[in-house]
């Protein structure tokens, strides 16, 4: 039923099937008989209508669903007999060219097929591998921080248990301070450029630098007037690169009081007893934890980039296609959830390709090296891997229960488990560097106040 396969590109192949008009025939009438049984129409009752009324409403669909089951068929039969390691799905066409035998129905079938991994020597490969140390300064940085997140206000000037903000009465960064404002362009005032009791922290970069310069040192009552020139690329279109008077007068004045490192600050942290030593370690834990994930991704990317500069390989447009459709549909529901409208909101396809391109080569490069030196994922690893994330929880059990009690769940650790072997055999093997990155580099904005 099929003819030899024919090479079109590196890896693009087609195959003539050629379906036999008895065959299918045969198979329509076999199935509309089973569909008679059961079939319905006014005047009949059920299983007695004529076959001929049940061809009449049922035969165009029936004869269809029969070409595609046997041409179906016949193409997975071809694939098998000649080896073909089938990607994606096969674009199946009438046959046009050419005299098809008498009581016959040709298709041609054209597909893609897997291309030949050729991993290099790994031994020449260069691997960036990264090191980053959690010392007592990025403990007192986060200490610091976490202090910030607790911060509270009280009046400027007025006496409480935390004392009344000090002597100078005036407004500077780091006070909270509470304004009425209007601003005006040629003298009129314009949308979004008024506001009673808008209240802001000085020196957190919320407001544009003139502002924030203008209500610096103004005491509660005070006003001032300035100018103001908007971006020309500030969000909002109709001011954007244009120059307003704004004029602000003071309402409120508070200062912020941290909480002290004490035992009570501690236990607002989970530890029990407020050991404030044990509140350093537990910190430091979670920095290494961090910092461990962080590391291993730089030094898994590097590995990534390694392995495919050093692997000659053909990528199957099918493939790349398919892993867009799943981006896309994948970018569409996260927008959705986060309750955006994208109903009609356009997704062009060119701007997953390159991110597809470079998941579905490295997909078939692990494929290979795992395959080749038999790096799958052990039951032990994957138990390993669970039950270190179950650290992070205050209920490992319930953790470790999440990930065993679903296949899919599992599947996710394995594959986390698998590209770790990968890494590991690659820096086994490959020319090494490490890397010493700054802590507040490696942890990015997540290291700021």
């Amino acid at each position: 039923m099929a003819t030899a396969v024919e090479t079109l590109d590196k890896l693009e192949r087609r195959i003539t099937i050629t379906v036999p008009v008895a065959d299918v025939k045969a198979e329509v009438e076999k199935r509309l008989k089973l569909r008679a049984r059961t079939a319905k129409a006014p005047g009949f009752r059920p299983g007695k209508v004529p076959i001929k009324m049940v061809a009449a409403q049922y035969g165009y669909q029936v004869e269809t669903e029969v070409l595609n089951d046997k041409v179906g068929r016949a193409f997975n039969d071809a694939a098998n007999e000649n080896n073909l390691r089938v990607a994606g799905y096969p674009r199946i066409e009438p046959k046009t060219d050419g005299d098809a035998a008498e009581g016959a129905i040709v298709f041609n079938a054209t597909f893609e097929v897997f291309p030949e991994v050729k991993v290099g020597d790994l031994s020449a490969a260069d691997v960036e591998r990264t090191r980053t140390e959690v010392t007592d300064a990025e403990i007192d940085k986060t200490i610091d921080i976490l202090r910030k997140q607790r911060v509270h206000y009280h009046v400027k000037g007025e006496q409480d248990a935390h004392g009344d903000g000090g002597p100078d009465q005036s407004a500077q960064n780091g006070n909270r301070v509470t304004i009425d404002f209007i601003g005006k362009i040629d003298g009129v005032e314009f949308q979004g450029g008024k506001a009673d009791d808008y209240a802001f922290v000085l020196g957190e970069g919320r407001m544009l630098p003139e502002f924030e310069a203008a209500t610096v040192g103004l005491k509660v009552g005070q006003s001032k007037t300035f100018t103001l020139a908007f971006p020309a690329d500030y969000h909002g279109k109709d001011v954007a690169g244009k120059t307003a008077e704004f004029t602000i007068t003071l309402k409120k004045l508070e200062w912020a009081h941290l909480p002290e490192i004490d035992a009570e600050f501690a236990k607002s942290l989970g530890v029990p007893d407020g050991d404030l030593a044990k509140m350093r370690d537990d910190i430091k834990l979670n920095l290494e934890r961090e910092v461990g994930t962080r590391v291993k991704a730089r030094t898994k990317d590097s590995v990534m980039d390694s392995l495919i500069k050093c692997t000659e390989l053909e990528v199957p447009k099918a493939l790349i296609d398919q892993d867009v459709e799943r981006l896309v549909e994948m970018t569409r529901q996260d927008m959705a959830q986060r309750g955006m409208d994208v109903k009609n909101a356009p997704f062009p396809p060119e701007l997953f390709t390159a991110q597809a391109e470079r998941r579905v080569r490295l997909g078939l490069i692990l494929g290979e090296v795992v395959k080749t030196n038999k790096l799958q994922a052990t039951p032990e690893q994957v138990k390993a891997q669970v039950e270190e994330f179950a650290q992070s929880y205050e209920d490992p059990q319930q953790v470790l229960k999440y990930y065993f009690s679903d296949r899919n769940r599992l599947a996710e650790v394995e594959a986390l488990v698998l590209e770790e072997n990968v890494v590991n055999y690659v820096l086994g093997k490959s020319k090494v560097t490490d890397k010493l990155v700054a802590f507040d580099e490696l942890m990015g904005n997540n290291a700021q106040a």
